[in-house]
């Protein structure tokens, strides 16, 4: 496979060279390797820690840090530790040790909800460390129970008050997780209309995701593009894109839901 990966290479070039040594890497060992890249290279990619980190399951979790002792002979906890800070580090891990609840806490739910409250939208300033605590751990079914008991508290949807709460990349976290617990398919489609919308195109990210859930959630990431942002992800990529790239994601989104 590296033989092979190597000649297309020396063959392709650009964003389509990039696209296909995606799709020819085991999913797993994609997600390393971009992992080792966000961490390595000139400056730490967030955005592709907390993509990877916070929709991945707890089993995909616990392959990829036994893939990246394998392929590196090193720590995927150390090496995000040491390459990041404060509550946004905190989180990071939290999501790393893929020990989230199982199930529902019946009894926890308006608990959890007035603890996320008086964390922020009640009192002067916030509280991160419970907003870590209990999004970081507890199950996405537990979870949309206790959006839903908290917008009743508080009159907003969770993601409203994580904006205003927060900053940074922390921010940036939490409203990912917040986003995987109501529904992984529609996250990615936020995350691919952002990739397309505003000042020129972010081919990494639209990369990563396209080769990433292409046999894995395409269907229910289309379906929840055309009702997020009523046009087909189809059309915007045909948009957005030009040449062999685009003939090779169009491909990969595998149909038009206009």
């Amino acid at each position: 496979l590296q033989d092979l990966v190597g000649d297309l290479q020396g063959e392709l070039g650009g964003t389509f060279e990039t696209l296909v040594v995606a799709l020819m890497t085991p999913p797993i060992l994609y997600d390393v390797t971009s992992l080792r890249n966000a961490i390595k290279g000139a400056g730490t990619d967030e955005k592709v820690l907390i993509e990877i980190l916070s929709s991945r399951t707890a089993q995909q979790i616990k392959d990829i840090t036994a893939a990246y002792r394998q392929e590196y002979d090193a720590d995927l906890e150390e090496d995000v530790t040491g390459d990041t800070s404060g509550h946004f580090r905190r989180l990071l891990v939290i999501l790393l040790q893929a020990s989230r609840q199982q199930g529902v806490q019946e009894g926890n739910i308006e608990t959890d909800a007035q603890t996320l409250f008086s964390a922020g939208e009640k009192n002067y300033g916030t509280d991160e460390d419970q907003f870590i605590t209990i999004l970081g751990n507890r199950s996405a079914e537990h979870l949309r129970r206790v959006f839903a008991a908290y917008m009743k508290l508080a009159g907003y949807e969770m993601e409203e008050s994580v904006q205003r709460e927060t900053s940074g990349g922390l921010r940036d976290l939490l409203l990912a997780v917040v986003k995987c617990a109501r529904s992984v398919p529609a996250y990615f489609a936020d995350t691919l209309y952002y990739s397309m919308s505003g000042g020129g195109t972010d081919d990494q990210t639209l990369i990563r995701v396209m080769a990433s859930r292409s046999e894995v959630d395409m269907l229910d990431i289309r379906a929840d593009y055309r009702r997020l942002f009523t046009k087909s992800l189809y059309s915007a990529i045909q948009g957005d894109t030009s040449g062999d790239y685009r003939k090779a994601l169009l491909l990969l989104c595998g149909g038009d839901d206009a």
